[in-house]
């Protein structure tokens, strides 16, 4: 194993033989992020693979890792990990493409599915990074057959639910 992530966008099939409208490649032995103002597949700049919920995190009972999220609209700015943003709007009220956001604390998960309380314990753990503009509050799953449909629960959780995280004075994510 090389540890190497390719991903794509509009990847497919072409008489001449392969093509893409965006690759990126990841080193996933390095928490290296791409060069300030590269995207991805996701217009972020992130990988989109380590961000994506698998049916293994909900049977073990809590995703162990931030989630990949689109919001409707963004704003013209990126925070780490983000390298990239893609909206020409300057409103402040609006997410930077990388920003963080957490379940609070005190939201209770007890009422929903054990699928469901394993997404919102680890959003509540790891939160979720704005990825790329699209549905408004989405969370991408890996295509699993396995996987229920979800969407009707999760729709119970508001985006007031949620803080926006700051890093600590000084945070100087890793080039």
């Amino acid at each position: 194993m090389n540890r190497m992530l390719y991903e794509f966008f509009t990847f497919g099939r072409t008489p001449e033989g392969w093509a893409a409208g965006e690759a990126s490649v990841f080193d996933l032995k390095s928490n290296k992020l791409r060069p300030e103002g590269w995207t991805s597949a996701d217009a972020a700049g992130l990988p989109i693979f380590p961000t994506v919920i698998r049916h293994d995190e909900l049977k073990r009972g809590m995703v162990g890792h931030a989630m990949r999220v689109t919001v409707r609209r963004t704003r013209r700015a990126y925070v780490p990990p983000a390298t990239h943003f893609a909206s020409r709007l300057t409103d402040e009220s609006l997410p930077r493409m990388g920003e963080r956001f957490r379940l609070r604390e005190d939201y209770d998960v007890s009422g929903f599915s054990p699928e469901v309380q394993a997404i919102l314990k680890g959003l509540k753990k790891y939160g979720m990074l704005a990825a790329d503009n699209g549905i408004e509050w989405a969370i991408s799953c890996t295509p699993d057959p396995r996987i229920p449909v979800l969407h009707e629960e999760l729709r119970k959780v508001k985006g007031a639910d949620f803080e926006t995280v700051t890093p600590p004075r000084g945070h100087i994510p890793a080039k």
